[in-house]
C-alpha cells in the first residue's frame, strides 16, 4: 500500500545514489536521448544497452529516472536518489522539489528523424555562433536542445506555446544560463530565427 504524501515508483524507475550536485544540462539531454532510444528500438539487446548507459549516467550524478504517464502523455523524471525510500518517493522529506527535472517524452518516436533535426538545428547554432558570438551561440545551443529533445523538430519551427515553455521552464530549470546569456536571451531568439529566414512566433511567458 502506497504511504501518505508518497509517489510511486514504476518498473521504469532506476535507483542509485545521490549527493547535493545537479544534473547539468548536457547530462540531462543525453539521458533524455537515451530514454526515447531505448523507448524505440525493437531490439531487445539494444533497449538494455540503451537503458545502462542511462543508468550509469545518471548514477555518476546519484540520480534515478521513471517515466510518468500524464494523462496519456508520458514524462521522464529524474530525481534525487535520497529522495527514496523502500521503492517510493517521499515528498513529506523533500526541502527543495526544484531539485528534480522533467521531460516531457512527447516528441518524435524515430531516431533516425531525431538526428536528423539535430543535426539541422546545430547548423543553426553554428552559424548563430559564428555571426553572433559566443553568448547568443550558446543560447542557440539551449534552445536546440529543447527543440529538438522535447518537440523533435527544427529550431524555426516552434510554436509560440512551445517558446513560452522554453522561456518559462526549460530554459529557467534546465539550462542554468549564465548571467550574460540571461540578459540577452531574447535578442538570442530573434537572431536564432532571424538567421533561419523566420518570424519569430508570437509567445508570452
Amino acid at each position: 500500500m502506497t504511504e501518505p504524501n508518497a509517489i510511486d515508483m514504476d518498473e521504469d524507475g532506476d535507483t542509485t545514489a545521490t549527493d547535493d550536485a545537479e544534473l547539468p544540462r548536457d547530462v540531462v539531454d543525453e539521458v533524455e536521448r537515451l530514454t526515447r532510444l531505448k523507448r524505440t528500438t525493437v531490439d531487445d539487446n539494444e533497449a538494455a544497452a540503451y537503458e545502462g548507459r542511462r543508468d550509469d549516467l545518471l548514477d555518476e550524478h546519484d540520480f534515478t529516472s521513471r517515466v510518468r504517464d500524464d494523462d496519456g502523455d508520458d514524462v521522464l523524471v529524474l530525481h534525487p536518489e535520497e529522495w527514496h525510500e523502500d521503492g517510493v518517493i517521499r515528498t513529506d522529506r523533500i526541502e527543495d522539489i526544484d531539485r528534480a527535472v522533467e521531460v516531457p517524452l512527447e516528441g518524435t518516436g524515430d531516431p533516425d528523424e531525431w538526428d536528423d533535426v539535430d543535426a539541422y538545428n546545430r547548423d543553426l547554432v553554428a552559424t548563430v555562433r559564428d555571426t553572433h558570438g559566443n553568448v547568443h551561440g550558446d543560447n542557440a545551443a539551449i534552445l536546440a536542445d529543447f527543440a529538438g529533445n522535447h518537440y523533435a523538430k527544427p529550431i524555426e519551427s516552434l510554436t509560440g506555446d512551445e517558446l513560452a515553455e522554453f522561456r518559462t521552464d526549460y530554459f529557467i530549470r534546465n539550462a542554468w544560463p549564465s548571467d550574460d546569456q540571461q540578459e540577452v536571451i531574447e535578442e538570442s531568439i530573434e537572431l536564432i530565427f532571424e538567421t533561419a529566414d523566420e518570424r519569430v512566433p508570437n509567445y508570452q511567458f
